[in-house]
């Protein structure tokens, strides 16, 4: 299940990886006004990018990850001279959205003010919120209407960075929007479109993560009764049952021409699913929310990943649509396994886990720069990407979930420095027990 001539990585060697894709992240930012750093998606593109999903404020997560794993402040500063160039570009972003705009600035601001003690950061992240709250028109903020670029994300964004006002109204018009279906109800996840989507990134399990997530905080049960409404619809269109689990992307399938009718990734398959099963799960204590996420797990073990099986199958090593969103699931699973009195029988997450990390070592370029990434876009030649910066297909994503897998081969923390919105946290070990 590994790449050509590949051998076993080692926890250590994990580490020695990120070290190295750490140190080729921080090279490619750039100095801006006042000391601050900031990125563009890809070192050749001359704009800079703000936002959660492939620029700078998703990058400052992997910043903190190292500074916490290795008690090395050089890091913590490089994230403060980040969250500088942020707060800088609050005002001139034109997108209110979680990982494409101002919400998602704002959580990592606030994260900055927390866990820094940065007070200008809290100050930015204030300001960007009340521009996000004077944006909406009553029902949506733009096109997007979902998680990712959408209310969705706005409200989960705001309820984490602790303005849960602006959640309630962001989430809201999901009551009077939804479309009721045989078992359940969906939304268009932009107007104009006859197709309904899915899975958590654009589609229905996105927005039950939005919902849940600020039904359960504030007490509004109509919410977290919608979500569960959301996630039904969803439950019903599994083709992989009883031991798996696997939904289309979309019906009737959105852009055939470019999107594969069935993936694997966060993005728009069964590693993202399960990360919303988790979350269901926690809120309701419903056993069988935690069976979903095994069948889901079931279906991502045995889909052949990380093996490229044909044109376009498994192109990614990203944590959007690639092999690290895997890995974040596969470590949920390990620290989740600690703390289970029974053992269910599955694939061992462990040992899954080894198996991507020594595929992500297989496709890795390094060389005097660090580490990084690349690609594949099959339809194009060349198709090897040039490799980019972020969380959604480049270094910071990748990491960061490197990182947490040396932990768990030490028996460490599981717990990130960030948590990222829509991830369930798992609890840290309980020591007094081993």
């Amino acid at each position: 299940m590994t790449a050509p001539e590949a051998t076993v990585v080692a926890v250590d060697e994990a580490e020695e990886l990120a070290v190295d894709g750490l140190r080729w992240l921080i090279g490619a930012a750039r100095e801006t006004s006042g000391g601050g750093l900031a990125w563009s998606r890809k070192p050749s593109d001359d704009e800079l990018t703000p936002m959660l999903y492939s620029g700078t404020a998703g990058n400052v997560p992997v910043l903190l990850e190292a500074w916490r794993h290795f008690g090395d402040d050089s890091y913590a500063d490089a994230a403060l001279r980040a969250g500088r160039s942020l707060a800088d570009a609050v005002d001139g972003v034109e997108d209110d959205s979680l990982y494409f705009g101002r919400t998602g600035m704002a959580l990592v601001l606030r994260t900055l003010h927390e866990e820094l003690g940065d007070p200008a950061a809290g100050a930015a992240a204030d300001r960007a919120l009340e521009l996000v709250r004077s944006h909406f028109d009553g029902t949506r903020w733009g096109e997007l209407f979902e998680l990712m670029g959408g209310n969705a994300g706005i409200g989960l964004g705001a309820l984490l960075a602790g303005d849960w006002d602006l959640a309630v109204l962001a989430v809201e018009p999901y009551l009077r929007t939804a479309e009721r279906t045989p078992a359940g109800v969906h939304w268009p996840h932009r107007p104009g479109t006859d197709s309904r989507l899915h899975h958590i990134s654009h589609g229905t399990l996105g927005i039950v993560v939005g919902l849940a997530r600020v039904g359960e905080a504030t007490g509004r049960t109509d919410l977290v009764e919608l979500a569960l409404a959301g996630a039904a619809d969803v439950v019903s269109r599994d083709e992989a049952g009883p031991e798996g689990f696997l939904v289309r992307h979309s019906t009737p399938q959105y852009r055939p021409d470019v999107v594969e009718p069935v993936n694997y990734g966060w993005c728009y398959g069964p590693a993202g699913d399960a990360q919303v099963f988790r979350l269901l799960r926690d809120i309701t204590a419903d056993p069988a929310w935690s069976a979903l996420a095994d069948r889901c797990w079931h279906t991502v073990t045995h889909s052949g990943l990380p093996r490229r099986l044909s044109p376009g199958f498994w192109d990614n090593n990203g944590r959007c649509c690639g092999t690290a969103g895997v890995l974040a699931l596969a470590c949920d699973r390990i620290a989740e396994r600690q703390e289970q009195k029974e053992q269910r029988q599955q694939q061992d997450p462990y040992d899954f886990a080894r198996v991507l990390v020594t595929d992500l070592a297989a496709r890795v370029t390094r060389d005097g720069d660090g580490a990084r990434w690349s690609n594949v876009e099959h339809r194009a030649s060349p198709s090897d990407l040039e490799p980019c910066t972020g969380w959604a297909m480049g270094n910071a994503g990748i990491v960061r979930e490197l990182l947490r897998f040396v932990r768990l081969g030490r028996g460490g923390d599981p717990r990130y420095a960030f948590t990222w919105p829509d991830q369930p946290p798992v609890d840290a070990p309980d020591t007094s027990r081993r």
